[in-house]
Formats: C-alpha cells, structure tokens, sequence
C-alpha cells in the first residue's frame, strides 16, 4: 500500500491518456498545466490555448503567489491558495495531475507539485516526463479550454515543507539539517552570474544540480540511480534535509526525487538564494569568486 502511495507521486503519459479516453477528468481529477516560462522566451499561457492536454486547466504560477513578497513565487497565504485552486476545481477529494511545456522534461511542475503538499494536499502527481514526452508519445492535445465547476479547497500550511530565512540563518551554526542546493555548479560556487545576481552558496549547503534526477528523456531517474546520486553526495535521506535554489522552483525537484525514496519530509527554502543574497551577512555567501579577487 505504501509503494501504491509513493508511486502516485509520479503518474505516466499513457496512464493519463488512458484516463482521458475514459471521460475521468473532472471533479475526481484534475489535470494542470504549471508552465512559466521567462517572457522573453516564451509565452506559457498562449501555449497553453495553442495546445495542451484535454481537459487541463493553466495554473498560473504568477497568480498563484505572494504579491507583496519582493522575492519571486513565495507562497501565498491559505486564503489565496484555497481560493485560486477552488476556482480551478480542485477540491480536498481531487486528485491532481501537473505537468509543465520545458524542454528538460520537467522543471515548474514539482513547484506546483511541492506547493498543494505544502497546503496540506496529499493526492497529487506530477506527469512523468512532462507535456514534450506526452507530444512525443503521440497522446492527443486540443486548444479548448475547458471550465472547471468551482470546488471548495481547505488549505492548511504544513509549515514543516517550509523554511524561512530565520530558520535558514541559525542552522548555519547548529547544522539541525542537511542543505541541497539544485542550482547549476558554476552558480553554485560563485563562478557565474545566477540570473543577474551575483552567485555562490549558504555555507555547508551541498550541490546536486536538478537536471541530475532526470534521464536523457526527461524522465525521473530510477528510485535505485536516485538513491546513489544521495549517496555520491554523502546526502543522508533518513536525516532531516531542506532544498533551496534561486527562487524555490528547482529546490522542489530535491523534494520530489527524496519523496520517490521514500522520505515524505523535506523542506524547502522558499526565499532561497534571492533572498539570502538580499538579506544574509557577507560571511554567509560563500563564492569562489570573491575569493578569486582577493
């Protein structure tokens, strides 16, 4: 029962098509299509009314946030996460779906993912492989967009999944729990500029790279090649871990990959490096370049 329980973290293109050939999407489950994209690069919600699966409904990532938070995506308050979800049919008995359009396979959907597990929502899953291997499998796709009916969501933050800046500050030194940063190498050692900002890492923090987890394809890794990608890091998964990145997106995919593990309990860094660059002391950025320069 428990590995039918994990395994729902992860549904397949083709037992999703097999639900949507069956008349299932509806009350009892949801399909959302998490996509952002840079909007310079890409227009995530016309793509979404171009083509997306039957039945799906967008989940707007921009909507879906704290909107007076200066740092990108912070979760929103339970008021506004109930709400938003609410309008798009999701009730506390749905089971949802999320998948996003990039190119890796996989990147905005374990965000989605993460959050409605923040709020307390236990059925949820993230489409393996994502929109492209769904395209690429030949499962249909459509430009109507279907209207949701409205359902009533209770959300409860589990602030356990969460971490804030306070918390992040004082584990330097008491080292409570294991830190894994998913940002590229290079901006994690401080050796390129991460989205403008200047880079690096919080001290003790290890570096697994998101795109780690994932296949060629685009695909999740095996439980067995997770496990050992844990292992190479020394990354211990029956001890207390928190996930960070630059803006609590790709922080999630840490979650995601652990959860697949069996641990159910890693936090993440919502602030993450955006705003540890703008609030934490010097001494706390560690970055190779500076260390170049001196």
């Amino acid at each position: 029962m428990a590995r039918q329980s994990l395994s729902r973290a992860l549904v397949t293109a083709s037992w999703l098509a097999e639900a949507v050939r069956a008349g299932r999407v509806g009350a009892g489950l949801r399909v959302l299509d998490a996509s952002w994209y840079p909007p310079k690069e890409r227009n995530a919600r016309q793509e979404f009314k171009e083509r997306h699966i039957p039945g799906a409904s967008f989940f707007d990532i921009e909507e879906c946030r704290d909107k007076s938070s200066p740092y990108d995506f912070m979760l929103p308050s339970e008021s506004h996460f109930a709400d938003y979800v609410g309008g798009l049919g999701v009730s506390n008995d749905t089971h949802v779906v999320v998948y996003d359009g990039d190119e890796v396979g996989t990147f905005y959907a374990p965000r989605a993912w993460w959050m409605f597990r923040a709020f307390g929502h236990k059925e949820v899953s993230v489409l393996n492989g994502g929109f492209k291997n769904w395209v690429k499998e030949g499962h249909p796709v459509t430009a109507e967009v279907t209207q949701p009916t409205p359902a009533v969501f209770k959300a409860r933050l589990n602030r356990a999944l969460v971490k804030t800046f306070e918390e992040m500050i004082q584990n330097v030194s008491s080292l409570n729990f294991q830190v894994v940063d998913s940002r590229p190498e290079g901006r994690f050692r401080g050796t390129e500029l991460d989205q403008g900002l200047e880079s690096g890492h919080i001290p003790g923090a290890v570096n697994i790279p998101f795109h780690s987890f994932l296949s060629e394809t685009g695909h999740e890794k095996s439980i067995e090649e997770i496990q050992a990608i844990f292992r190479e890091k020394k990354v211990d998964l029956s001890k207390p871990l928190t996930a960070t990145c630059r803006k609590g997106v790709t922080a999630c995919q840490i979650a995601l990959a652990a959860f697949l593990c069996g641990k159910r309990d890693v936090a993440v860094y919502d602030g993450s490096w955006s705003e540890w660059f703008h609030r934490a002391p010097p001494h706390y950025k560690v970055t190779e370049l500076k260390r170049s320069k001196a």
